[in-house]
């Protein structure tokens, strides 16, 4: 028989939501959002080295070659569709660990599949 101490003890350490990210029962929520704000820390510069692409049409022509050749709106539509597909990536990867199953991360690879293909037509069409 259980004292009354030990059955509280027990019913807090079995009751989810109690404890933090670090805790053995931390919420699959605060486990997205820690790796997703893990993740944005990798990808802040090429985000903002992307939008200074798109946002300074000057800096066309530090690529050179065919990129110095093509039109304006094509250059800095390109530039942006790279940031919004990097800015995507810390919200994926967070919904995906948080998550975690199969369904939800075939969905998030379907994603990045069709925004990396987008790009990849994108830049053969207005780039090249």
């Amino acid at each position: 028989m259980a004292s009354g101490k030990q059955q509280q003890a027990d019913h807090y350490e079995s009751t989810p939501g109690h404890g933090g990210v670090m805790s053995g029962n931390g919420s699959p929520g605060l486990w997205g959002a820690l790796i997703g704000l893990i993740v944005f820390a990798f990808v802040a510069v090429p985000i903002t080295t992307a939008v200074s692409f798109a946002t300074h049409p000057a800096s066309q022509q530090l690529f050179g070659g065919r990129l110095e050749e093509a039109s304006l709106a094509g250059y800095t539509t390109f530039w942006w569709l790279v940031a919004a597909l990097l800015l995507a990536i810390p919200f994926l990867v967070g919904f995906g660990v948080a998550k975690l199953s199969g369904k939800t991360l075939g969905i998030i690879t379907a994603i990045l599949a069709v925004f990396f293909i987008a790009i990849l037509i994108f830049g053969q069409l207005y780039l090249v």
